[in-house]
């Protein structure tokens, strides 16, 4: 599990799916008894002393949603899911689908995009039109390598998850080979060093984790 701050007050954790139920015991063991509520798309615990916890359902919407609140919301967390995930830096990309934690299919690729310099005059255009362009061939190649790898698989992914650097990411929504798995796109957004394939093969441990927001009393 990690911890990091919440906007708006509060705390964010991440939850591993198999260990849902005995996080929730705990938060009951901490707080006190609870009372549950929610929808598709969160479940709110409210505790005797006051604390929150709202659990984000991963992969929404939860279906159906209402009571028994938590164990509907343990059992989809669990489920095992066809997923396709999609990772881009400035030179480097992943693109895989897992089935559960099994990654069934993949392909990693990098290209050179050179670093900034800093020598002036024409020489600085020069070299910066040149990264422009190695940049541009970069992501390219991106998109081409997730087209191939998950567009065969559409039809069956629960969702497309993202991650890597966002403004490389941001760069290339645009591309119109990419609507169809941008339309299945899920939280969370990985952020995520280099794609190597060990990062992509790391990555349902990140998607899979259920996000927590608890807020103490």
């Amino acid at each position: 599990m990690s911890a990091r701050p919440a906007k708006g007050g509060g705390r964010w954790v991440t939850v591993p799916p198999e260990r849902l139920h005995p996080w929730i015991d705990g938060f009951a063991a901490r707080h006190g008894p609870f009372t549950a509520s929610g929808d598709e798309r969160a479940v709110r615990l409210v505790a005797g002393d006051g604390a929150v916890a709202e659990l984000h359902v991963p992969f929404p919407p939860m279906t159906p949603p209402g009571p028994p609140h938590v164990s509907r919301f343990v059992a989809h967390a669990g489920r095992e899911r066809r997923v396709g995930v999609f990772l881009v830096r400035l030179g480097g990309y992943a693109a895989g689908v897992f089935h559960g934690d099994a990654l069934v299919a993949s392909k990693v690729g990098s290209r050179l995009v050179q670093g900034r310099t800093a020598a002036g005059g024409w020489s600085q255009q020069r070299f910066a039109r040149r990264r422009r362009n190695q940049a541009a061939q970069a992501l390219d190649d991106a998109v081409g390598t997730a087209v191939r790898v998950l567009t065969p698989y559409l039809g069956d992914l629960d969702g497309v998850v993202l991650g890597g650097d966002r403004r490389a990411m941001d760069a290339l929504r645009a591309d119109r080979r990419l609507a169809p798995l941008l339309a299945l796109e899920s939280e969370p957004f990985l952020v995520v060093p280099d794609p190597r394939l060990a990062v992509l093969r790391d990555t349902p441990a990140l998607f899979r984790a259920v996000r927590v927001r608890i807020v103490d009393p």
